[in-house]
C-alpha cells in the first residue's frame, strides 16, 4: 500500500519577502518554483529551489520538510532524515514534519518508528486524515489489522469521500475473516469511482 505524502505548499513569511525583494530573489519565490516543479514531477529541481530558499531563510522548518519529502522521491533517505530532523528541531509543534518523517521511516520499514511519528502528528493535529490513513497502513504492516480498522474508521469519519480508506479497511476486514464487511467496503469504493476494487470483489466475494 502506498503511503500518502503531504507537502506544505505555502509559506507566509512576509517580512522575509520584503527583506529580500530588493535582490530580486525571495525565499517565497524559490518555494513557489519548487512547488511548481514538484507538481511536474521534477524533484531534483525542487530540491535545488528549496535549498536556495533555505540559504535565504534558514530558520523556517517548512522548507526543510518540503525538501525532505522530495529527497524521499529521489531515494536520498539519509538526506531526507536530516531535513526532517532539522524541521522538527526548528518547530517541534509542526505536525506535518512528524508526518513526513513517518513516511520515510515506513519506506525504510521502521514501522514502529513511523507509528511513533504519526502518533505525534495526530497529537498535534487530531484531524490529520492522512496521518490516520498512513498509521492504519503501518499497523497493518505490523499485523495489527484491528488497529488498522480503527484508524480507517477515523479517516472515514473525518472524510467520508476518502475512497482509499474504504479499500484498505476492506482488506483488513477480509484478513480478519469479515468477508461480508470487506466486500461492503469494496463495493462502496467502487461506487465512489475506484473500479480496481471489482477485481478484489470478484476474487473474494460471493
Amino acid at each position: 500500500m502506498k503511503y500518502q505524502i503531504h507537502l506544505v505548499l505555502s509559506l507566509l513569511i512576509i517580512g522575509v519577502i520584503y527583506s529580500f525583494e530588493m535582490q530580486g530573489q525571495t525565499a517565497q519565490g524559490f518555494l513557489n518554483q519548487g512547488v511548481a516543479k514538484v507538481n511536474n514531477g521534477n524533484f531534483t529541481g525542487a530540491v535545488e529551489d528549496f535549498s536556495k530558499a533555505i540559504e535565504l531563510e534558514p530558520q523556517h522548518s517548512i522548507l526543510y520538510s518540503n525538501r525532505g519529502s522530495c529527497k524521499i522521491e529521489l531515494e536520498d533517505y539519509r538526506g531526507a532524515m536530516q531535513d526532517f530532523n532539522k524541521a522538527i528541531e526548528l518547530d517541534p509543534n509542526d505536525s506535518n514534519s512528524y508526518y513526513n518523517r513517518s513516511r520515510l521511516r515506513c519506506f525504510t520499514r521502521d514501522f514502529e518508528g513511523g507509528i511513533r511519528d504519526l502518533n505525534k502528528a495526530i497529537e498535534l493535529n487530531p484531524v490529520h486524515t492522512h496521518a490516520y490513513f498512513n498509521r492504519g497502513i503501518a499497523k497493518g504492516d505490523l499485523g495489527d489489522h484491528r488497529g488498522s480498522i480503527l484508524d480507517y474508521n477515523r479517516v472515514i469519519e473525518l472524510d467520508p469521500k476518502y475512497v482509499e480508506a474504504y479499500v484498505n479497511r476492506g482488506i483488513a476486514k477480509v484478513i480478519l475473516g469479515d468477508i461480508d464487511g470487506g466486500c461492503l467496503d469494496w463495493s462502496k469504493a467502487g461506487e465512489m469511482g475506484d473500479y480496481s476494487v471489482y477485481e478484489l470483489i470478484k476474487e473474494n466475494c460471493n
